[in-house]
């Protein structure tokens, strides 16, 4: 199972992609944005 860090990282990375087209990168954007609210919105442990 992806922990929500994991996911995070596996995001940055793929933004690091030559080959990605404009749809694909706002895409990866848009959900890595979701993914670090979400990681905001949680207590600190």
């Amino acid at each position: 199972m992806t922990t929500l860090h994991d996911h995070i990282q596996m995001l940055r990375a793929e933004l690091t992609s030559f080959y990605l087209s404009r749809r694909e990168r706002k895409q990866i954007e848009r959900e890595l944005k979701e993914a670090l609210a979400r990681r905001d919105a949680e207590p600190p442990a």
